[in-house]
């Protein structure tokens, strides 16, 4: 399953409503950091199949809802499951620490 770019009008939908936890990456086409982990999340989202959605959020594109989530720094991950955050990461990882991390909030 590859990742899925969201908005702020599907969030809800695509997010807080899903059956599966939701691993949301909020990122923007200038942060070298949000780019540097993009490939590692792909492969995750294959890897996990099933287990967790990962789902991504330009935050030139969609400023209502990474400030809703307080978020100041990208890359900024959170985990939702149930609608609510479970878990949240802040700057970029390799894809093991990232793994480690979902695993562990799975």
């Amino acid at each position: 399953m590859a990742t899925i770019k969201t908005t702020d009008n599907d969030f809800a939908k695509d997010v807080l409503e899903s059956d599966t936890p939701v691993l949301v990456d909020f990122w923007a086409e200038w942060c070298g950091p949000c780019k540097a982990i993009g490939p590692a999340l792909e492969e995750m989202s294959d890897e996990l199949g099933d287990r967790i959605k990962i789902v991504k959020v330009n935050i030139d594109e969609n400023p209502q809802t990474p400030q809703q989530y307080g978020v100041r720094g990208i890359p900024t991950l959170l985990i939702f499951d149930g609608g609510k955050v479970k878990a949240e990461k802040i700057g970029a990882a390799p894809k093991a620490k990232l793994a480690e991390w979902v695993e562990e909030s799975l």
